[in-house]
């Protein structure tokens, strides 16, 4: 498997690998989320990630030169009110079904963990939607654990 990062070619199959995120992840789990953005917006938005210096797009291949899966991270800036945490966030992540439990995703982590930390960060985060439970026992494997709580109720 290799992993590649920010080349300018690959854009296409990082929209790709968003757009069935998207339907796998939240299709199942938020009935609000826009499935068609990818297809409109995401050419755009993943191509000025990759020329972002403060952003990480990363894809896995693996035999044969197929996407294997994806990672997007981004520094984020320092907040005032935790001047202390240089924050870095696991922004989206895909693994394709048939290559899951083959290391794919921890060797995109272990990527995003090394960019963040020759960018200084000293906090890595990612979110989940709570009834992905593999996602996150996958995160917990990693090494991420709980810090906030977001609930959320209809009006």
């Amino acid at each position: 498997m290799t992993v590649s990062v920010d080349i300018t070619e690959d854009v296409p199959e990082l929209v790709a690998s968003a757009a069935a995120l998207f339907a796998e992840d939240a299709g199942s789990n938020d009935p609000r989320m826009d499935l068609g953005w990818p297809a409109r917006e995401g050419r755009a938005y993943y191509q000025s990630l990759v020329e972002d210096d403060d952003a990480l797009c990363l894809l896995a291949r693996g035999d044969g030169g197929r996407a294997a899966g994806h990672l997007i991270g981004r520094l984020l800036p320092v907040s005032p009110l935790r001047p202390g945490a240089v924050r870095a966030v696991l922004e989206s992540m895909r693994v394709v079904a048939e290559r899951r439990r083959e290391g794919v995703g921890e060797a995109l982590v272990s990527a995003f963990v090394k960019w963040a930390r020759e960018r200084g960060a000293n906090e890595l985060a990612v979110q989940a939607y709570a009834q992905n439970e593999s996602a996150l026992a996958f995160y917990r494997a990693q090494g991420f654990r709980p810090f906030e709580v977001e609930l959320v109720r209809e009006a």
